[in-house]
């Protein structure tokens, strides 16, 4: 049945309908309106042009799901090389917080191979249930085979919340699921709870480069899906002792396939650490110049044991990899401190940092808006600051 339809009976073949469309979705044919569901985006604005009541659209809530066969709150366990990521350990606190308002059980997806030690550790961060597909063809993350799985286990199992990492892996992973089970997915969350009255997932986000925060729901469709983005809220903390249920779920050889080979994997070279998994953070922006001055960051990092961050002017430059930029299309980072040389500090990377601990910033600018989020400022030469601020804690930390 088609979502909106023209009453043969009442149509008088008046044209109004087709006068009234923006999308040129209405003909006639033999002076009776004729819609190109194709085209039409039931935006309604023939249903009121027409003055004869002939066309009628179904309500959301006459197409709606069965909403009560949808059950439990899953998280993906994103894992690599066999290690469940920390972003599943954020989600999982989260979720349970989710499901504890819902009444529903908490749920770990974990797809791998010899990953089984791995279930304990998500049943003892609150997992209630953990749905396990271990095969051969799933050790290393694949578009093709990931998502036919977890389609499969959603199809049969019918969660009613299906949370994952904002990561590279996430993002690949379940906007392919959400095409294909007709949800609706909202990206980069940095906030979820549960509407009290209906019981749908409040699903808040930054919107309009940071300036306001969205709040977004999908009331008629199921599961409602979000990627949260890493590090915007705590890890679930391990309970000794805590048991639940892991089941092992067996999936169709047809589902492994993939029209792609993993050949070999090549990690990046880079002498710091991970900016996300960091609780230091020196970042370098547009203000550094040139690539080559990125070593003054590097330097310093080392000294501290830091990660390397970068804003996102110097990525586009082709100055820093993108696995380093800091803002709202790149990471989002909540380290203890955070130090920004040479970043005035627009919106978009404000998004992605301004809830460290500790914000220090370098700047020549005094007016730069990074001066009003930072805990200490330094109005100056980054070129002649960055220098010997390593000097100075390469002395301290030596004693």
């Amino acid at each position: 049945m088609d979502p909106i339809n023209v009453v043969k009976d009442k149509c008088v073949g008046c044209g109004l309908c087709l006068k009234a469309c923006p999308f040129g979705a209405i003909t006639l044919e033999e002076r009776l309106a004729v819609i190109d569901v194709g085209k039409c985006n039931l935006c309604g604005a023939c249903v009121e042009a027409c003055k004869f009541d002939a066309i009628t659209i179904r309500s959301a809530a006459a197409a709606a799901l069965d909403l009560s066969a949808f059950r439990g709150v899953w998280v993906f366990a994103e894992q690599k090389e066999g290690v469940v990521q920390s972003i599943t350990y954020e989600l999982l606190g989260e979720g349970r917080k989710l499901a504890d308002d819902l009444q529903m059980p908490l749920c770990a997806v974990l797809l791998g191979h010899d990953i089984n030690s791995q279930s304990t550790e998500l049943t003892s961060r609150g997992a209630d249930h953990v749905y396990l597909v271990d095969r051969p063809e799933l050790a290393y993350f694949q578009d093709e085979p990931y998502a036919n799985v977890l389609i499969d286990l959603v199809q049969r199992h019918k969660p009613a919340i299906l949370l994952c990492g904002a990561t590279t892996i996430g993002r690949s992973l379940v906007s392919r699921v959400a095409v294909t089970v007709n949800a609706g997915l909202t990206a980069d969350c940095t906030g979820l709870a549960i509407d009290p009255e209906t019981g749908n997932l409040l699903q808040t986000r930054p919107a309009f480069g940071g300036n306001i925060m969205a709040t977004i729901i999908s009331p008629n469709h199921r599961p409602q899906m979000s990627t949260v983005r890493h590090k915007v809220m705590k890890e679930a903390v391990v309970v000794e002792g805590r048991g639940g249920d892991i089941i092992l779920e067996q999936v169709a050889d047809a589902l492994l396939r993939s029209r792609t080979r993993r050949l070999r994997f090549e990690a990046e070279r880079e002498t710091t650490m991970n900016i996300a998994e960091a609780n230091i953070i020196v970042s370098g922006g547009r203000g550094l110049q040139a690539p080559e001055n990125f070593s003054l960051v590097r330097e310093l990092a080392e000294v501290l044991g830091a990660g390397v961050g970068s804003s996102r002017a110097a990525v586009d430059a082709g100055w820093m990899p993108y696995s380093h930029q800091v803002g709202q299309t790149g990471k989002t980072v909540c380290p203890k401190i955070y130090i920004a040389c040479g970043i005035s500090g627009q919106i978009q990377h404000l998004a992605g940092m301004s809830s460290s601990d500790l914000i220090v910033a370098i700047n020549k600018d005094a007016e730069a808006p990074i001066f009003k989020v930072a805990n200490y400022g330094l109005v100056g030469d980054v070129f002649k600051i960055l220098p010997l601020l390593t000097r100075e804690f390469r002395k301290v930390l030596k004693k």
